[in-house]
């Protein structure tokens, strides 16, 4: 079922379907390998409307991604050669386009294109040895995937702005309670609680699943009357099973 060189994707019978991060020998570090691997195979769970939920987890026991490949950016084109890439493969927006929701079951470390990941899926599962952190700005650069936007969006513009600046990193129930996590729990138990969370979700509606999923990701970035619009019209649509 598998024929990723960086990722191992996984579809089950239940309507569950599994991406795991497949570099432990690297604690899992994005490369542009990796972005394309998931490029495809977050293009085949769109379209694939048997799929009714996603757990993203990371091989290994270190990490669930420990930010990008800097042996890869140590090399990388140029700024317009990346432009062109991004236009072509643009992962992070097909991500927010994935109408099934997306849970993250996150272990170690979660830096960098790591925590952009797991911050791009819709519920994060933790594991008490996680670490979450934004180590950019230390080495003189901006996170390119999205974190300026979507980690205030998560836990504010001041604890944002404490990571981002700072390089702070975030511990298990300190990322708990800043809504880095949704829950903490041993890591024995990790993989299981996310596949019940996934199996919970798989056995309601997939309609009225996927409406709610959109009515909060679009609604988000409107104001309150724009929102309860958007609300009426996803309700009425799902009454119609559309």
């Amino acid at each position: 079922m598998n024929s990723f060189e960086t990722i191992i994707y996984e579809k089950h019978d239940n309507g569950i379907a599994h991406v795991t991060l497949n570099r432990p020998q690297a604690l899992n570090a994005f490369s542009t390998k990796m972005r394309d691997d998931l490029y495809e195979v977050l293009s085949a769970i769109k379209a694939d409307d048997e799929i009714r939920a996603v757990v993203f987890k990371g091989a290994g026991d270190k990490a669930f991604c420990a930010g990008a490949d800097l042996s890869e950016f140590l090399t990388a084109p140029s700024a317009v050669q990346a432009r062109r890439i991004r236009a072509v493969r643009d992962l992070w927006r097909l991500f927010l386009s994935i109408p099934q929701p997306l849970i993250a079951a996150l272990h170690g470390y979660v830096l960098g294109s790591g925590i952009e990941i797991a911050l791009f899926c819709d519920l994060r599962i933790a594991s008490h040895d996680v670490v979450f952190g934004l180590p950019e700005v230390q080495l003189g650069i901006l996170p390119g995937a999205g974190a300026t936007q979507t980690l205030p969006r998560v836990m504010g513009l001041s604890r944002s702005l404490d990571m981002l600046l700072t390089g702070r990193r975030l511990k298990g129930e300190e990322a708990l309670e800043a809504g880095l996590a949704n829950q903490l729990v041993n890591r024995e138990d990790l993989i299981r609680i996310a596949d019940e969370c996934a199996q919970k979700i798989a056995s309601c509606d997939t309609v009225a699943v996927r409406n709610a999923k959109q009515a909060v990701r679009q609604g988000a970035d409107m104001s309150l009357d724009q929102g309860l619009t958007l609300e009426s019209m996803l309700a009425a649509r799902t009454r119609r099973k559309e």
